[in-house]
């Protein structure tokens, strides 16, 4: 086993954090799985990957949205013999708006896709990382998950799902050698924020990082064994004013900032599907 590839599967490879963390990882010499719904883009990916660092690369073009595709990922991983050493949940999207008005069909996708496929993926390939005792999970959350986020309500609360899920896998998994990290990211240079329209909301302005830089320092993160990473000061000392103000008074900041152009209609955007 020593001698085993340390294979990484990251969802949500094909753009913005999720490339950027494989890119890191690939930089460490970890294997690659990648996995998303845009099969061109994961493979341009995984060339150069290939080309840069010399590591094996493996392409899964799946939609982690169909309820079904966990399952298939994981079994797509047993049937080409590859055992999860790390699993990065970074696919994810987000929708800005009213909750009243956003349509209701793509808000259920939202939780399907950032709240079941991470829950999933992690109940599939944990067992067999506490059997063998080594690797773990990166779950990328976000500030977010600090607070209630009027005008992104779903997407504010998958992400607190995310971390919460995060922090209870990590202490029952810790003494076993497994390692469970949420990585929360801030305002983060991506298409994500592009083509959501975000750019407009004052949230994203202060502090904004590069996906490069975000990917750098959660990977940094759970290599050394810790349960929560926020990149850069500015999210680090937002997270913690989170943690102390009065909810009220965060809650109404939060739906503030997140209001931007209220003529402007409501974007969907993708974290590297």
């Amino acid at each position: 086993m020593a001698d085993e590839p340390r294979w990484t599967v990251i969802t949500g490879a094909s753009s913005g954090i999720g490339a950027e963390l494989a890119r890191v990882f690939a930089a460490r010499g970890y294997a690659l799985v990648l996995a998303a719904r845009r099969h061109e883009r994961l493979e341009a990916l995984g060339e150069e990957i290939q080309k840069h660092h010399g590591v094996p690369v493996e392409v899964m073009a799946l939609d982690l949205e169909d309820r079904g595709a966990p399952q298939d990922l994981a079994e797509m991983l047993r049937d080409q013999g590859i055992r999860a050493h790390t699993l990065v949940n970074n696919a994810g999207f987000g929708l800005r708006g009213d909750f009243a008005t956003l349509p209701f069909e793509r808000q259920m996708a939202m939780i399907d896709l950032n709240v079941s496929a991470v829950t999933a993926l992690c109940r599939l390939l944990l067992p067999g990382m506490l059997e063998r005792g080594r690797g773990g999970i990166l779950n990328v959350a976000s500030t977010s998950a600090f607070q209630a986020g009027p005008h992104m309500a779903v997407y504010y609360a998958t992400k607190a799902y995310v971390l919460s899920l995060s922090e209870a896998l990590y202490e029952e998994a810790k003494a076993r050698g497994v390692t469970v990290t949420a990585l929360c990211p801030g305002s983060t240079e991506s298409e994500f924020s592009a083509t959501a329209d975000v750019e407009y909301s004052r949230a994203l302005r202060p502090g904004i990082m590069s996906a490069a830089e975000v990917a750098r320092i959660g990977v940094d993160g759970y290599e050394a064994g810790r349960a929560i990473v926020i990149p850069g000061r500015t999210n680090w000392i937002g997270a913690l004013g989170a943690k102390f103000l009065p909810r009220a008074i965060v809650r109404k900041i939060a739906g503030s900032l997140q209001r931007g152009d209220v003529t402007k209609p409501a974007k969907e955007a993708n974290e590297g599907a």
